[in-house]
């Protein structure tokens, strides 16, 4: 994560994906599943500019843009526990819930997002700003995440544009446990902020008999709670996704 508000991190574009690819190498560079710059935008507080671990742009990132907030918070980008930022699919609001000894507890708001198409039996799919398949497991423990993701993701029907794989299990009306294989990283990640909206929200639409506006999500990363609001078989709206940000480390590299 860049602080870029000054524009001192240009990157010629034909070396762009290089360079992002080389920094986000975990055995050669610092070591990421994606690269952040926070830039200035007129009319809001900043700008979130995503990049894959692959080097090429993504679609909007639920996790990053609330690590991106308590960076923002950080670096007094953002003069109070409000926020007002910029990304890839427009305008989003957020807020700082509380911040003490370096750990932040953010909630962002997440763009409206249709019910899920079911594609087959337990494989649904939903756009949550990113697009996702939720497949439906007894037990998801002691799946071979990487490989099983890895072939739907790069089959023919998903191969061109690329999708993230979310295998979750239902473990009750209010609680779904997620692992997902991102696209772009191109492997198993500890937790995927748009993967776990969109199996919160297909649970949702899953659950017989009273629905929940609330779900609490174990990633492998850590627990997420996603809030929302529906319109039967329409749309979602209101969605936020709320969880912990926390600085690792801070330091510099020549590149």
């Amino acid at each position: 994560m860049i602080d870029n508000r000054s524009g001192q991190f240009t990157i010629p574009h034909g070396n762009r994906e290089l360079l992002i690819e080389n920094l986000c190498n975990r055995h050669f560079g610092i070591g990421a599943d994606g690269l952040i710059l926070l830039e200035n935008e007129p009319g809001h507080d900043f700008k979130m500019v995503y990049f894959n671990s692959d080097g090429k742009a993504g679609s909007f990132c639920g996790n990053g843009s609330r690590c991106t907030v308590a960076f923002a918070h950080q670096v007094k980008a953002i003069k109070s526990d409000t926020a007002r930022f910029s990304a890839v699919d427009g305008t989003h609001h957020a807020e700082v819930i509380k911040s003490h000894n370096g750990k932040y507890d953010v909630v962002v708001g997440l763009n409206d997002a249709d019910f899920p198409v079911n594609l087959a039996e337990d494989t649904y799919f939903i756009n949550t700003g990113s697009p996702h398949l939720v497949i439906i497991h007894d037990s998801i423990a002691s799946l071979n995440v990487p490989k099983l993701g890895r072939k739907i993701r790069h089959s023919p029907q998903w191969a061109e544009e690329g999708v993230n794989v979310n295998f979750v299990m239902i473990i009750d009306r209010q609680t779904i446990a997620v692992r997902t294989y991102e696209r772009g990283v191109e492997r198993e990640t500890l937790s995927c902020g748009t993967g776990v909206t969109a199996a919160a929200l297909t649970c949702n639409t899953l659950t017989v008999g009273e629905k929940q506006d609330a779900m609490i999500v174990h990633a492998e990363g850590g627990s997420i709670m996603v809030s929302f609001s529906s319109e039967s078989n329409k749309k979602f709206r209101n969605i936020k996704l709320r969880g912990a940000s926390e600085l690792v480390f801070s330091g510099n590299i020549k590149i």
